[in-house]
């Protein structure tokens, strides 16, 4: 197959799979061996270049494998780095037939240009495994792309359909995309796999990445959508009880702004009703493990406080309070309380529906501005709904260490008192 028109496949499987073959690699005498064969499965009949002597795919594989598997504590990190160093490895292999270990400053330059405009055979349209079994067979799924293309929820409705010709990565991501790899690259050096860290050595991101001369926008909720969803919720609640569930959840969202995944429980934590205690002062507080693996404990407002005895006695028939180390899950299986659910996707999907059942509303009452918001809007939203509220009445540090920001820098970007002042000086003005 040429590699001109090659079509890319994953290398790199999911984290609990990942990390059984980085100890298997490691423990081999004959690594180089065992990869050679990884990779010849999942590329199938596609030519694996051949590179100078002390370089090959399996030694790159090998240097990428090492790095990924130092982020294993970090389910989030490691997905956001396995998906930059896939293309990255792929990209350096098929289309630049050179080793990642050799490149130089403008090498990393052309792969930057590359993600800006990638062939449309490493598009895809949405989101699928890595890999599928078929009759108990392991094998690599052939829909899997390494760049997505993704269309909002209105033009979804309004029935626009994507275009690989329109795909343009965000500022964001090219952001992320040059710390990646240049942690990679201080890794190869730390290695002694490389001599050099080509990364640091482009003067110019500027060309690639627009600089903010202002704080960006939060994107959050107006109160209107956010009164609106929690209305149409708990309404819901009122004639089928499964929904006391969602409004819980929507609670824990905003009121102590829980990322997606701090409800889910994960390898490293689950999260329980026993995560909520109170201190010799009578506060009560909740303690998570989020980004980054970093724990961290949060006040609990009294309004969250009556949201949890609500949710606990009207949907778990549990006593209102939590006891000392109860081993309830937070949010429990659907079909089984008991048993917590594992994976942020039904969340996900439950949230999403609540925005578009609350958009319905907004727009049959005539604000159709508000529904069109609320319809792009995604359960992060949440978060930042409820610190942008916060930090209007507390103090900028309590909501800094309750959201779990590093710095209180980056609380600030949540206060948007500035911004709507700069809007009323200059509504106005005349021309």
């Amino acid at each position: 197959m040429s590699t001109k028109k090659y079509a890319p496949r994953a290398v790199f499987q999911k984290l609990e799979e990942f990390i059984e073959q980085y100890k298997t690699i490691q423990s081999s005498n004959q690594p180089y061996v065992l990869i050679d064969q990884w990779l010849s499965f999942c590329l199938g009949d596609t030519s694996i270049p051949k590179f100078e002597a002390q370089n090959s795919p399996a030694k790159d594989y090998q240097a990428v494998l090492g790095f990924l598997y130092s982020y294993r504590g970090s389910p989030d990190t490691f997905v956001a780095y396995r998906r930059d160093l896939e293309r990255f490895i792929q990209w350096s292999w098929f289309i630049k037939g050179q080793s990642v270990l050799s490149h130089k400053r403008q090498n990393i330059e052309e792969f930057i240009e590359f993600c800006q405009k990638p062939p449309k055979r490493w598009i895809g349209f949405k989101k699928v495994p890595r890999f599928k079994t078929v009759n108990g067979e392991k094998s690599p799924n052939p829909e899997w792309k390494p760049f997505e293309i993704h269309l909002s929820k209105v033009d979804h409705k309004k029935g626009i359909e994507r275009d690989k010709d329109k795909y343009q990565i965000s500022q964001e991501t090219l952001k992320a995309l040059f710390g990646v790899l240049g942690s990679f690259y201080n890794y190869l050096l730390q290695e002694e796999l490389s001599q050099m860290n080509p990364v640091s050595m482009i003067r110019q991101k500027s060309k690639f990445i627009q600089k903010q001369s202002t704080t960006p926008m939060i994107r959050r909720l107006s109160n209107t959508q956010w009164e609106m969803v929690l209305e149409c919720t708990r309404e819901k609640a009122i004639k089928n009880k499964s929904y006391e569930r969602t409004v819980f959840m929507l609670s824990c969202l905003y009121a102590m702004y829980l990322r997606i995944s701090e409800l889910a429980a994960t390898d490293r934590w689950t999260p329980t009703m026993g995560d909520f205690y109170k201190d010799s002062e009578k506060n009560w507080w909740f303690k998570t493990v989020g980004k980054g693996n970093k724990a961290r404990q949060i006040a609990v407002s009294e309004s969250m406080l009556e949201a949890l005895k609500h949710y606990r006695i009207e949907y778990l028939k549990l006593p209102p309070l939590p006891t000392l180390n109860e081993k309830t899950p937070l949010i429990g299986h659907i079909k089984n309380p008991n048993k917590p659910v594992t994976s942020t996707r039904p969340i996900r999907e439950i949230v999403q529906q609540c925005f578009y059942d609350a958009a319905d509303q907004l727009e049959s009452s005539g604000k159709t501005e508000e529904a069109n918001g609320l319809r792009i809007a995604t359960v992060h939203w949440l978060r930042h709904t409820g610190i942008s509220e916060d930090v209007k009445i507390r103090p900028r540090e309590h909501v800094r260490d309750d959201a779990g920001h590093s710095s209180s820098a980056i609380t600030d970007k949540y206060i948007d008192i500035e911004h709507k002042e700069r809007a009323k000086s200059a509504r106005n003005k005349k021309l």
